[in-house]
């Protein structure tokens, strides 16, 4: 799992037909007003139903006082190293700090020819990439000339300037191999897109950039890692709580930091649901899961091994790693009310959450099974990452257990900030309980930890699998004794105090 740490930032993608060219300004406006962070539109000159990138991000950086700007992404073959960087440079400087520079290597050649453009064989697109990368920055510096003599772009002598108002970010935009290399080079932020580039891919993107990052000698975290997402797709299907919990996820297990929503003429509603119920709820989530405040830690080093009992008739170890005799009990239901069917329904939600949950460990071990039986080889089922689902049975015993891992955290994240606040408030004698069911997070918590290590030790110990195997066993005892103790206490109170 890799948190780099960035500050996180919500924008929007808007539309650049000059046919709704108000409706992408009122766009604009409302992405400010709404709170969000940036605006970018995309950047094909050859498209005669378009309005100019820069043109139009003048305007909207015109039009509005906080929003930052950035093309999503420039194209570079059409648009000049040497005068981009003047261009974005002036803007900052005329909006007082508010300008990136999303940049890409180029695409639609045929149009690009037609519009007076070269054409450029994959690899030379890139290597003129980085030249482009090395003129802006020349053009960004304080020296007193800048000389570049490269194969696409050349200067002989040019004068910087002016200065930026703040140091511009070049984001490059791009997924295949050599590309991510490029990014984990020279680059301050990588720009994929969902619909191109789905979560399930990010892992061995982000290993790639990592990767070429250190062997340049520079910090991973130098990179801020960006998102295009699209209501309707992943990471932003099901309902706003499950777009929240997902992005919060990608943050916390891929390093994603920034998300950008791409928004239709006429999309306010789903831009009103990304930036008033999902982003203030990612920030929560995130802010909470950095900060690993919380109860006391219930789990003695020495539990590991766990106090080991055999239920009669089990087929699996029962592992204690709290005393559950000390549990605090909640006030008991006043039979003299029953519930209604909408209250119960209430309770029944967290049961239907705790159901998933159950789900997916019970598919974790599964998994593990085949692996060690040898049904399923490790390397193979690796290298077969990028095209696989948390849901699929065939996913990498690594990777599918790590993302079950992060799903449990964030369920267990979303109950500390939202729902046991309003518990405390709403019936204090439930207290005692509440404040034992986070304290128990925290145990879990360690005990995913746990699994983690063990998956790693698996890759380089023969026998890992063994432990790997303890691990999770560790990870289903402490859970179900969890949920149910969270449903034995908080189902009866949830339907009661109507809180979901």
């Amino acid at each position: 799992m890799t948190d780099y740490g960035h500050e996180l930032r919500f924008g929007t993608f808007l539309p650049a037909e000059a046919a709704t060219a108000g409706e992408t300004l009122r766009l604009a406006v409302l992405t400010e007003e709404l709170g969000l962070d940036l605006a970018s539109v995309q950047d094909h000159p050859y498209q005669a139903r378009f309005l100019d990138a820069w043109t139009l991000l003048s305007v909207i950086a015109a039009q509005t006082s906080t929003l930052s700007v950035f093309p999503n992404v420039a194209n570079l073959p059409l648009r000049p190293p040497a005068v981009l960087a003047r261009a974005a440079a002036s803007l900052d400087v005329l909006t007082g700090g508010r300008v990136e520079l999303g940049l890409g290597a180029g695409a639609y050649w045929d149009a690009i020819a037609g519009m007076g453009g070269d054409v450029l064989a994959p690899g030379a697109s890139i290597e003129a990439l980085e030249e482009a990368v090395q003129v802006i920055r020349a053009l960004w510096s304080t020296e007193r000339s800048a000389r570049i003599d490269g194969t696409h772009y050349r200067l002989r002598g040019a004068h910087p300037g002016p200065p930026a108002a703040h140091p511009i970010g070049i984001w490059i935009g791009g997924v295949k191999p050599r590309m991510l290399r490029l990014v984990g080079r020279v680059a301050d932020g990588w720009l994929p897109s969902a619909p191109y580039l789905p979560p399930p891919q990010l892992t061995e993107a982000n290993r790639r950039i990592d990767d070429a990052a250190k062997a340049a000698g520079r910090d991973p975290a130098a990179v801020r890692r960006l998102y295009n997402v699209v209501a309707g797709q992943a990471p932003l299907d099901g309902p706003p709580k499950l777009w929240a919990s997902q992005l919060a996820d990608l943050v916390l297990g891929e390093g994603m930091s920034t998300f950008i929503l791409m928004v239709r003429a006429g999309g306010d509603s789903d831009l009103r649901r990304f930036a008033l119920d999902v982003a203030p709820e990612v920030r929560e989530l995130v802010a909470a899961a950095r900060s690993g405040a919380g109860g006391p830690d219930l789990l003695e080093p020495a539990a590991t091994a766990g106090a080991v009992t055999v239920a009669a008739g089990a087929t699996r170890r029962v592992v204690t790693v709290w005393d559950e005799s000390e549990r605090p009990v909640g006030p008991a239901p006043d039979p003299a009310v029953p519930l209604t069917a909408a209250q119960r329904a209430s309770g029944q939600h967290l049961v239907d959450v705790h159901n998933h949950l159950r789900q997916e460990l019970e598919q974790v071990r599964d998994l593990i099974d085949q692996v060690a039986a040898g049904a399923l080889d490790l390397g193979s089922a690796r290298s077969m990452i990028n095209t696989m689902t948390m849901r699929q049975n065939s996913w990498t015993l690594g990777t599918y257990c790590e993302s079950y891992c992060r799903v449990v955290t964030t369920h267990h994240t979303i109950e500390d900030v939202n729902l046991f606040p309003r518990l405390r408030a709403a019936d204090p004698r439930l207290v005692p309980v509440v404040d034992r069911l986070e304290a128990e997070h925290h145990v879990i918590a360690d005990v995913l930890e746990r699994v983690d290590a063990a998956l790693v030790a698996m890759v380089s110990q023969p026998d890992g699998i063994a432990a790997v195997r303890e691990a999770v066993e560790l990870l289903t005892d402490t859970l179900l004794s969890h949920l149910a103790y969270e449903e034995r206490e908080l189902v009866e109170p949830l339907g009661r105090l109507r809180i979901l």
